[in-house]
């Protein structure tokens, strides 16, 4: 080992004080954990435009930050669901076009609306009540329990990978067991706050294990189709925003959707999670 510290420590650290951050701004909801999703969403537009630019795929400009920039003036101004969905639309149908004129790929708006959607989802989950609150607990236990679970129980039992020519060091043990304790985290904190429908969350948790996982390998093709190793560097030890938070927003969508269905656009959470 170096003088200075490992990389492993280095995780460790990075990994704790992000954690802390994070559900510190959880916890407070409303104006603070808006500002965090915007964040988030401002990261992963970085990141994306940053691959998208190195391998040639970028031909707008700066169009399309202007444009996320004016998406995160309204989602952190905590303007209605509907309002917001509609700001983030008419921006990625002007990058989309913009782009269709001049004949080049569509990476500027698929970027945009990948982030955008994902500081929506997360925005709008947790929201400033308590219901929000609970959403998010279960959210994170569910996709951190996938992550970290599929990652030993892939190592302790191998066997066939999951998606070789996408990510080669993932198994369909590691997925399977991710998926088992997923549902196990996210029904023990149904359990513990005392929520009901424990069958209806566990089949939840089920479905954002595994959209979570779908959303691993999603930026993982990403990375792999601009031949980038990481996302970026902004996270010491970890690489960038969306490699630590590719499940995270996928499963935040999902859950929004969801939450949609069973309450409403403003506030999702409340069908689901009735406190």
């Amino acid at each position: 080992m170096s003088a200075g510290f490992s990389n492993l420590q280095i995780r460790v650290i990075s990994a704790v004080v992000l954690g802390v951050a994070v559900l510190s701004l959880t916890w407070f909801g409303a104006l603070p954990f808006r500002l965090l999703a915007a964040l988030i969403a401002g990261a992963i537009f970085y990141e994306w435009s940053r691959m998208a630019r190195d391998s040639g795929a970028s031909h707008l400009g700066v169009l399309p930050q202007v444009l996320m920039l004016v998406f995160i003036g309204v989602l952190v101004a905590g303007l209605s669901a509907l309002t917001t969905a509609a700001v983030l639309a008419l921006s990625v149908a002007i990058v989309a076009i913009g782009v269709a004129m001049r004949g080049a790929g569509q990476w500027d708006a698929a970027g945009l609306a990948y982030a955008g959607l994902s500081g929506f989802a997360l925005a709008f989950l947790r929201d400033a009540d308590r219901s929000g609150l609970a959403a998010m607990l279960f959210l994170f236990a569910v996709v951190w329990a996938t992550d970290i679970f599929a990652y030993f129980v892939g190592k302790a039992i191998g066997g066939p990978k999951l998606a070789p020519a996408i990510s080669p060091g993932k198994t369909r043990s590691g997925a399977l067991g991710g998926a088992v304790f997923g549902i196990a985290a996210g029904g023990l904190v149904v359990t513990v706050l005392g929520l009901p429908n424990l069958a209806l969350l566990a089949f939840v948790a089920l479905v954002l294990s595994i959209v979570a996982q779908a959303g691993d390998l999603f930026e993982s093709w990403v990375k792999r189709r601009h031949g980038a190793k990481d996302s970026s560097a902004i996270i010491p030890g970890h690489g960038g925003v969306m490699d630590r938070v590719d499940g995270l927003v996928a499963a935040a969508a999902a859950l929004y959707l969801i939450g949609w269905m069973t309450g409403s656009a403003d506030h999702p959470a409340q069908g689901l999670f009735p406190v």
